[in-house]
């Protein structure tokens, strides 16, 4: 492939020399030479005892990034990967990196303008504005004792329960004091809809089964749990009021009408956003298909292992590793890559086509404009526009605003 670059490079006499000096100046501080202090041990009896090559993986790590950024400045080649980097051959004379360097491949773009894709209307419905109200009572609801009457739907049943599997205690099936919202779906089928209808203090037995998809042992088997109702619990919904929409932050709000009137502002903003990122999705999707590129296996590794470390991040901001969610989810690691081979190579053309198109209608940003996209992003992500400079850098925003630039020239947006 053309952007395929496979460069030899070379360090030797006084170069080398000199970086296996560097590193022996470090190796006498850490060794011990028998007659000598640590860090006075002459060069000619130090190599006597240990040779020459005992400073050459060392050296290798200061000469090959030398030798790499020589490579990059004497051939002008911007990376998109990690270069892979073999060592052709080694002496106390020299050392000859072998430097295979991936750039960008050559981008031919197709149609970008004009794709005829359709943004959906945008539109609230009174049912989603009751849906919306209902949440948002929801949220503020209190959660009361129910002191007589029975287990409903959406009330949460405290409950003690063992279960029984071929007339033996199922390990891990009881709980004592245990809180359960029915309808949550938290047990097997039909152990939730099994307490509808019962009172605190009452005892049942379901006769239950477990579903086929269960764990192994356990899959498909008939089981018993023995439950009893200690306390139930219910929803107690808020009234619509100046105190509630006092409570959501509208201060300025006295009535039902004017409450409605602004969930359905909220709502239409939503959904306009969500429309608006739908429609951008759907046109750099359709623009990405009619560019001409060949994409490297590496390039597409590396935009995987760049979404795996993204996904483990929010992972982990739950608590859980990708290890453990691939345990969890019976998924291996390679399988995990081949699902989201797709998506990587879709973000990589969406990618290049954004710069290829900003190249060709030589879009430009300016120190202004980059600074007002520095303010737009500490704003959303809650921190000191100076902050958010110093981790991005103003490279980075300028090419931010350049591909902004040019997602509105292909979807058309102002």
């Amino acid at each position: 492939m053309k952007n395929v670059h496979e460069i030899e490079v070379e360090i030797k006499g006084k170069d080398w020399e000199k970086i296996l000096d560097q590193v022996f100046q470090k190796r006498i501080k850490e060794v011990r030479v028998d007659g000598f202090r640590k860090g006075k041990c002459p060069k000619n009896v130090y190599l006597q005892k240990f040779g020459i090559e005992s400073l050459y993986m060392d050296a290798v790590d200061i000469a090959s990034q030398s030798a790499y950024n020589k490579v990059l400045v004497d051939n002008k080649l911007v990376p998109v990967c990690e270069p892979k980097m073999d060592i052709k051959d080694i002496s106390k004379d020299a050392v000859k990196f072998s430097f295979t360097i991936i750039t960008r491949p050559e981008v031919k773009l197709g149609e970008y303008k004009n794709l005829d894709v359709k943004k959906e209307a945008v539109k609230v419905t009174k049912k989603e504005i009751d849906e919306e109200i209902a949440r948002m009572l929801s949220r503020f609801a209190d959660i009361v004792v129910k002191d007589n009457g029975k287990v409903v739907e959406g009330n949460t049943a405290v409950i003690d329960f063992d279960g029984y599997v071929d007339g033996k205690p199922l390990e891990g099936g009881n709980g004592k004091d245990y809180p359960l919202e029915i309808g949550s779906g938290t047990f097997i089928p039909g152990f939730e809809d099994g307490l509808v209808g019962m009172k605190v203090g009452e005892t049942k037995d379901l006769e239950l089964t477990f579903p086929k998809e269960y764990t192994k042992e356990l899959a498909g088997k008939d089981v018993k749990f023995t439950v009893t109702v200690k306390q139930i619990k219910e929803r107690v919904l808020p009234e619509l009021s100046e105190e509630f929409y006092a409570d959501l932050g509208y201060e300025n709000i006295k009535t039902e009408e004017e409450f409605r009137k602004e969930v359905e502002e909220a709502l239409k903003t939503r959904k306009s956003n969500e429309v608006n990122e739908k429609y951008i999705n759907e046109v750099l999707s359709k623009a990405a298909e009619n560019i001409t590129v060949e994409l490297n296996p590496e390039i597409i590794d590396e935009e995987i292992h760049r979404m795996e470390n993204d996904f483990n991040q929010r992972l982990s901001t739950q608590g859980v590793k990708l290890d453990q969610y691939l345990q969890l989810t019976g998924v291996s690691h390679e399988d995990f890559h081949k699902q989201l081979a797709p998506e990587a190579e879709k973000r990589i053309k969406e990618r290049y086509l954004l710069e290829e198109v900003a190249d060709k209608e030589k879009l430009e940003a300016t120190d202004e404009e980059a600074d007002k996209r520095a303010e737009e992003l500490a704003e959303g992500y809650g921190i000191e526009k100076e902050e958010l400079l110093a981790h991005y850098g103003m490279e980075f925003l300028k090419y931010d605003v350049r591909m902004n630039k040019a997602i509105k020239l292909i979807t058309g947006e102002k």
